[in-house]
This record gives C-alpha cells, sequence and structure tokens, in this order.
C-alpha cells in the first residue's frame, strides 16, 4: 500500500505549494493565471470530447459499411466456401479489405494465395457458434497491422460466420491530424486567453491599483486629495467610499487645527496678562513697589483671568467632546430641560432680571444634558446683553424654542459669523466671554437633527430660534423615532431636510 500513498502526498505536497505560491502571487497574476486554466480545462474537455466524438464516429461509419458488405457477400461465399466465393487476392486488394471463414469449431479459411490474414478471436468464434448477430471490434492482422473487424453469420451455412476487415491507417491517420490540430489550436487558445486575462486584469484592476497608489501617497506625504472614480462596480464603489473618508478627514483635520489655532489665539491673552500680573507680584515681594489698593487690584485682576482662563478651557473641553461624540437619544419633554436651564441661569443672572416664559408640550429624542447646556448658553447670552432691569422672554411653541433679550440686538455684519467659533464682535471685545459659547449650541442642535438662527427681536434685541424634530406627545413621537442606526449616528437629519444657509441667517 506504500507505493499507493507516496503518489498521493507528493500530489498533495504539489497542491499545496501550488497553492502557496498562487496566494502570495500579484491579484493581477493570479487572475491571468486562473484564467489560463479555466481555459485550459475547457479547451481540453471539448477537444476530448470532440476527439472521442468523431472516432466514434467514423469507426461506426466503417462498421455500418463492412456489415453491409459482408452481408452480400455471405450468400457467394456460403455457395462456395472452400475458395471463399471465388474471391481472390487481387479482389481484396481492390476493395482494401481481409475476408476470413471461421468454424463454430475454430477452424478458419482464407482466400487462396493471400499472404496477410487477419487475426480471428473468439468474438468471430462465438458469432458462428451462434449463428446470430453481428460483432464489430478493432484487431490486427498478421503482421501487425490494426484492422477493423466484423463477423456476420453465413445465411444458408450454419456454425459458419464470414469475417470481414478492413485497415485502420487511413481512419487513425484522420484521428491523429485531428489531435494535432486540437492541440495546436487548444494551446494557441490557452495562449490567447492568459494575454487576455492580463489585459482584463490589467484593465480591471486598475482602479485598485490607483486605490493603492492613493493609499501610499495619503501615508507619505498626508495628502488628503481624492482620486478620480471612473466606471461602475464594487471598485469604484470602494473608490468613492475612500474618497469620502478622505474628505471626513480633511474636514476632521480641518476642525482640529482650526480648534488648535482658535485656542491658541484666544488662550494667549489671558495667559499673557495673568503672567504679568503674576510678575508684578512677585517683584512686589522684593521691592514693595506696589501700595495696597493696587496689590487688591491686581488679585481681583488674577482672579478674573483664572476664573476666565477656567471657563474657556471648560468650554474647549465641551467643543471636542461635541465633535468626536454622538448623543444617546432617549425621549424627553423639552419643557423640562428649559426648566433646568432656567433655574441655573436665575441663579447667577443680576438681581431685578426678569424672565418671560411661556412653554408648550414638545418631546424630542436626544440627550437633556446637551440640550440643556445648549439653552443655558443661549439664556447666558440673554442675561448679558439685557439692561439690569430687562426682561429675557423664552416661548416654546410647536417645535420652535425662541429666546429674546432687550439689549443692544446684533448688527447686521455680524449675523453671519455669530456662531462662529471664538467669534466676537466689536462691541463684545471688552466682555466677558470666550466667544465659543453660540457655537457650541449651534452645533449641539445641530447634533440632535435641528436647526437655529439668530435675528432681531421685535423690541429691538437679539433672538435665537431654535427647531427640534419632535412630537407634542410621547405617543406621535414614538412614530417619528428614527431606526437605531441613525440613533447611533447622532439623529442627524439629511441635509434637504433643513433650511439651507439658516443657520447664520435672521429669520
Amino acid at each position: 500500500m506504500r507505493w499507493r500513498r507516496r503518489p498521493r502526498a507528493l500530489l498533495r505536497s504539489l497542491w499545496s505549494r501550488f497553492r502557496e505560491r498562487l496566494s502570495r502571487a500579484p491579484l493581477q497574476r493570479r487572475v491571468a493565471l486562473l484564467t489560463s486554466f479555466a481555459v485550459a480545462i475547457a479547451v481540453a474537455v471539448t477537444g476530448m470530447a470532440g476527439y472521442f466524438t468523431l472516432r466514434l464516429a467514423l469507426y461506426r461509419s466503417l462498421d455500418s459499411e463492412l456489415t453491409a458488405v459482408a452481408e452480400a457477400l455471405s450468400g457467394r461465399v456460403a455457395s462456395n466456401i472452400r475458395s471463399i466465393g471465388g474471391l481472390t487476392e487481387f479482389t481484396l486488394e481492390a476493395g482494401n479489405f481481409s475476408v476470413a471463414v471461421v468454424r463454430a469449431d475454430g477452424e478458419v479459411s482464407y482466400v487462396p494465395g493471400e499472404q496477410v490474414h487477419l487475426e480471428v478471436g473468439d468474438t468471430e468464434l462465438a458469432v458462428a457458434r451462434l449463428h446470430n448477430g453481428v460483432s464489430a471490434r478493432s484487431g490486427t492482422d498478421t503482421e501487425g497491422r490494426p484492422f477493423r473487424i466484423v463477423a456476420v453469420p453465413l445465411q444458408s451455412l450454419d456454425n459458419y460466420a464470414l469475417v470481414l476487415g478492413r485497415p485502420l491507417d487511413v481512419t487513425n491517420d484522420i484521428l491523429s491530424s485531428l489531435w494535432i490540430v486540437l492541440v495546436l489550436f487548444g494551446a494557441t487558445g490557452v495562449v490567447l486567453a492568459g494575454a487576455a486575462g492580463t489585459a482584463v486584469a490589467r484593465s480591471g484592476l486598475r482602479p485598485v491599483r490607483q486605490l493603492t497608489a492613493a493609499v501610499e501617497h495619503v501615508a507619505q506625504t498626508d495628502d488628503l486629495t481624492p482620486i478620480t472614480v471612473t466606471g461602475s462596480g464594487d471598485v469604484a464603489r470602494l473608490a468613492d467610499s475612500f474618497n469620502r473618508m478622505l474628505a471626513t478627514l480633511g474636514s476632521s483635520r480641518e476642525r482640529q487645527q482650526r480648534l488648535i489655532a482658535d485656542a491658541g489665539h484666544e488662550l494667549r491673552t489671558p495667559l499673557t496678562s495673568l503672567r504679568t500680573n503674576i510678575e508684578l507680584l512677585s517683584l512686589d515681594t522684593t521691592s514693595n513697589m506696589l501700595s495696597e489698593a493696587d496689590r487688591r487690584d491686581i488679585l481681583g485682576d488674577v482672579t478674573a483671568q483664572l476664573s476666565e482662563f477656567t471657563s474657556l478651557i471648560k468650554d474647549l473641553v465641551s467643543l471636542a467632546r461635541d465633535d468626536q461624540v454622538a448623543v444617546a437619544p432617549e425621549p424627553i419633554d423639552l419643557r423640562d430641560v428649559v426648566t433646568a436651564a432656567l433655574e441655573r441661569v436665575r441663579r447667577r443672572a443680576p438681581k431685578g432680571m426678569s424672565f418671560d416664559v411661556e412653554l408648550s408640550p414638545l418631546y424630542v429624542m436626544g440627550e437633556s444634558d446637551d440640550l440643556e447646556r445648549a439653552i443655558t448658553n443661549l439664556l447666558d447670552n440673554a442675561v448679558k446683553w439685557s439692561p439690569p432691569e430687562g426682561t429675557v422672554r423664552v416661548y416654546l411653541e410647536g417645535d420652535r424654542l425662541r429666546v429674546a433679550d432687550q439689549g443692544p440686538g446684533i448688527a447686521d455684519a455680524d449675523l453671519p459669523h455669530i456662531f462662529d467659533r471664538f467669534y466676537r464682535a466689536d462691541s463684545a471685545r471688552n466682555t466677558p466671554g470666550t466667544g465659543l459659547g453660540l457655537s457650541i449650541a449651534a452645533q449641539t442642535i445641530q447634533r440632535h437633527g435641528g436647526w437655529i438662527t439668530a435675528g432681531r427681536s421685535t423690541q429691538g434685541g437679539a433672538e435665537f430660534t431654535i427647531q427640534l424634530p419632535g412630537a407634542t406627545t410621547l405617543e406621535d413621537l414614538d412614530e417619528l423615532a428614527p431606526p437605531a442606526s441613525e440613533e447611533r449616528a447622532g439623529l442627524r437629519v439629511p441635509p434637504a431636510q433643513r433650511p439651507a444657509g439658516v443657520e447664520r441667517q435672521p429669520r
């Protein structure tokens, strides 16, 4: 059994090595090899089927012809069994066949004078004994030449069969020529298929090579230029997804760079002032050049600057968190959120400040903490710009929340930039604040699928309007709730459902 196992083990080893080398080869080469292999198998199967079909057809045709001739000669041979019907070697050569008569006891008679005879076998002997049926097979003569041999029973003599044979030289020449043609054309087809497979692989994998080159270019140069997408199909969709990823990375990098640049610019001023005051206090410990009143003023400035510095860092952390963390939405009553924000703002608002509040039912999907922080920023902004005895109006009607103050309002030149990070109008340069509150509010509202606008109220002050998708009852909110995939994505609605450009335009 070992001699059987060794070839199998050798074949498994060769196949394993072939698969390993094929898996390591480039994709283009693999496609070309697999295409050539598939075409080679198809050509081989087709060629073999054609070859054996033609061989069977030629043999059947030859058998039919020999059987017809044998049946025609059987009567003549039966009338003169000793001389095989008077046939001569010249007659056999003219007809290109050989004749013999076999008896049931195994005696074989040949044409007188014939030097080369057919090799008669058991098949022909069986026809003589049964005296029924026709046999056909491939055999040889006494010189070893291939013959096609048929045997038919003699019509008028029992226990005799007439054997007729014709050389297969012509038939075998035809089959040999066919085999050569099939091999040549098959090899040509395999070569052409390999070339076509290589061309198709090169053309089909061009987007993959472009995508690979683009990835390598991004890794080496940090250049996020999108690649050109041509055609359609899976590779084109992959390239399109890659371009969207590049756009997202570019946008994220731009936001990060802008945040770092803006933060550095805004942190520089309070940090410089704080450093100056601390250096003055440090020098005063040895020189005593500052009066007690000046020292108290400087310490007061340091305390205020630290408070401003802390507030700025807090807003930066909040803004960075909003850029990266998606909300985990839940059904909330917006009236509770507004009420909590109002309680927080009332505690730090100046005495005499009043709030005119009207809240209608509105249920939304979102994070109450984020929405409360956004609304608190709007209320703080309204309190900051309102006069000491002013009134801040807070109206929640339908899906709109309006916050209006009685301050000087927003200049038309500042409206397009009011929600930009760190933007401070000329009139706000000397007022406390980080310039991030409105930006945080706008970003939070947009992340919840809504929008925010800034404009002038009927009383001359600023008015901010928030729109959030929601419903007046929890039952209606359940019907409007987005799928889980959209919830995980942050409840964003398609841009087509938002008013174009309204975030920076007055109502």
